[in-house]
C-alpha cells in the first residue's frame, strides 16, 4: 500500500525508534517496504536496514535530495516520508488506511501531515515555544511526516534535490485546500 522514506544521518537509536513505529503498520500489511536513505557513510544504518528487513540507499547530498532518491526507488502508489526519531502513534494505521480510501473515493488530490506532539521527555526551551507559534500561523513543518500519492507528489514536482527548504516548499506547494493535519500524533526523539 505505501513506501516509506526515512532520510538518516548515521545515528542508529533514531531510525529504530521510527522503525519500530512501523512494525504494527508491516504486519497488518500497510507499510510494503521501508527505505533507509543515509547520507553519512559511516555502515550503522546499512547494519540497521540489514537487520530490520529494509533497503538500504547510501547518498551523499541534501535531505531533500535523499528523499527524492527513496522516492524514486520506491514503487508503492502511497508514500510516507518520515525524519528518523519520528514516532507515530498507535493509531496511525486504521487513520492513514482510512484516509487513502477517502482519497481515492473521493478522487481528490490530498496529502497529510500528522499533528506534532511534543515529547514528554524532552526539556521546554524558548525556541520550542515559537515552533509552536511557527505551527499554527504558518501550518505544519517538515518534521510533522508527509502522506501522499506518488502521482500528486510526481505532478507537484517532489523534492526539488539542488532548491533551498525543499521540504517546506513542497508543503506550500499542496496548501492548506490541498493538505490534511491527521489525527495520529508525531512525536520527534
Amino acid at each position: 500500500m505505501l513506501s516509506v522514506i526515512i532520510p538518516t544521518d548515521g545515528f542508529e537509536q533514531p531510525a529504530v525508534a521510527t522503525l519500530a513505529a512501523l512494525v504494527p503498520g508491516a504486519a497488518a500489511g500497510v507499510v510494503r517496504e521501508v527505505f533507509l536513505v543515509d547520507r553519512s557513510g559511516n555502515g550503522v544504518i546499512e547494519r540497521v536496514a540489514d537487520i530490520a528487513g529494509c533497503h538500504f540507499l547510501h547518498f551523499d547530498g541534501t535531505r531533500a535530495a535523499a528523499l527524492a532518491a527513496g522516492a524514486k526507488q520506491a514503487s508503492s502508489p502511497w508514500l510516507m516520508f518520515l525524519r528518523a526519531g519520528a514516532v507515530l502513534d498507535a493509531g496511525w494505521i486504521d487513520e492513514t488506511t482510512q484516509f487513502i480510501q477517502g482519497v481515492a473515493a473521493s478522487g481528490r488530490q490530498r496529502a497529510g501531515v500528522f499533528r506534532y506532539a511534543r515529547s514528554p521527555h524532552a526539556d521546554t526551551r524558548l525556541s520550542d515555544r515559537f515552533r509552536v507559534i511557527a505551527r499554527v500561523i504558518a501550518g505544519p513543518l517538515t518534521d510533522q511526516g508527509l502522506l501522499i500519492a506518488r502521482d500528486h507528489y510526481d505532478r507537484l514536482g517532489g523534492y526539488a534535490p539542488d532548491a533551498r527548504r525543499s521540504e517546506a516548499r513542497l508543503l506550500r506547494q499542496l496548501g492548506r485546500s490541498s493538505r490534511t493535519l491527521l489525527r495520529s500524533r508525531i512525536v520527534m526523539i
